[in-house]
């Protein structure tokens, strides 16, 4: 039978953030976060016969491909992504070098990190220069940040987000930002940072206020210019692993924790667009901490691993965050089972999280290179079958 929506796509995702009944689950195929590898987008459009005369780069460091309308209206996709653009004066191109007689492509963010892929089979971009690995804490306080305040980094954009607006009937999201604990350790490496942590915490404090700052500057320009017509604010910083926090939660909460609440309310005195948090893994001990913080949503659910089952996770903290994600183990299923399998599991994960609202269906994290495109076709028609209440 047929089933006819009730709801336009923001009413739906409205609906469901706001923890009541939509007519159906909400579907997204992520932008910078939960999104889709370049190489499984291009076997997808090859599967469908789509013929697309461009394919644009969406993230050049986890190289996402920006899905056409085509397939977003194919797969009954709900939610759009718009980000702040690079200020004036960054040029941010990706330049090719040779290093001991092999091509890589290489690209120095605003802040002085430098990512870098191979030429040859590369997937991704890992970091090959972390600017602060060596510095002291004078020079810590004194590295050139970029100025988060510089408001050319936003022009255009409500232009943009009205047109969306008028004439979509879409839930509007921002790109992935306030990067507050993840960014400290691309700029003195993990290694480093760890040892900081538990040996000199100083650094550790001042680049957590250096980054906090930055975000809120930010955030202050980004939600002037477009906070009273997005739905969603994406922030994300990675705390787990597969089998839990990454490092002493004692010292989340002393060091990370109120840097991080700092952030989030400030953003939610500027826009009641809702919050939304990325952490991958085992985050079920940080929850609380991210209710604490002013957190609405939780992204991207990973059910695969350690203390994530849907149900638990449902009954636990289902009427006080919205999850967003969890849609299907994208480390095992998604890439290696079959249609018929991933349609089952797509149905169970669903059962569990749907009632009552509180739940925007998506994979867990990327589709990665290599995922069959049959299994995602075979995902989102699943997701669209057995969304509805």
């Amino acid at each position: 039978m047929e089933r006819k929506e009730k709801m336009t796509s923001r009413e739906r995702l409205l609906t469901a953030l706001n923890h009541q009944t939509p007519d159906r689950v909400p579907l997204d195929l992520g932008g910078f976060q939960t999104g889709i590898h370049i190489k499984a987008y291009k076997e997808l459009l090859n599967y469908l016969h789509i013929h697309e005369d461009r394919v644009e780069i969406l993230d050049a460091v986890q190289q996402l491909a920006k899905p056409s309308e085509t397939i977003l209206e194919r797969f009954h996709i709900d939610i759009r992504y718009l980000t702040a653009h690079a200020p004036d004066g960054y040029k941010g191109e990706i330049e090719e070098n040779t290093r001991e007689g092999r091509k890589w492509y290489d690209l120095k963010d605003e802040f002085g990190v430098v990512w870098s892929m191979p030429a040859e089979n590369g997937l991704f971009m890992d970091i090959s220069y972390h600017p602060l690995a060596r510095a002291s804490l004078k020079e810590i306080k004194e590295y050139p940040f970029p100025d988060g305040k510089d408001t050319s980094r936003f022009s255009g954009l409500r232009e943009q987000v009205l047109q969306l607006r008028k004439e979509t009937p879409y839930g509007i999201a921002t790109g992935i930002s306030g990067v507050v604990y993840e960014y400290c350790w691309y700029l003195r490496g993990l290694e480093q940072w760890f040892l900081d942590m538990m040996e000199n915490p100083a650094i550790c404090e001042a680049l957590l206020d250096r980054t906090t700052q930055f975000w809120v500057d930010f955030h202050t320009g980004f939600m002037k210019e477009i906070g009273d017509l997005v739905d969603v604010v994406m922030i994300g910083d990675d705390l787990t692993g597969q089998y839990g926090p990454l490092f002493d939660p004692a010292i989340y909460r002393s060091l990370v924790k109120p840097r991080q609440k700092k952030l989030v309310q400030h953003i939610k005195s500027l826009t009641r667009a809702k919050i939304w948090y990325h952490t991958c893994g085992s985050c079920i001990e940080y929850i609380p901490d991210l209710i604490d913080n002013g957190i609405d949503i939780l992204n991207p659910v990973q059910t695969s691993a350690a203390n994530m089952d849907p149900a638990t996770l449902k009954k636990r903290f289902g009427k006080q965050i919205t999850f967003w994600g969890g849609g299907i183990d994208s480390q095992h299923t998604l890439p290696f089972a079959s249609p018929a399998k991933v349609k089952e599991e797509v149905k169970r994960n669903m059962e569990i999280f749907k009632p009552g609202g509180g739940y925007v269906f998506n994979n867990i994290h990327n589709i990665q290179a290599g995922v069959p495109p049959e299994n995602i076709v075979a995902l989102y028609e699943a997701a669209y079958e057995y969304g509805w209440y």
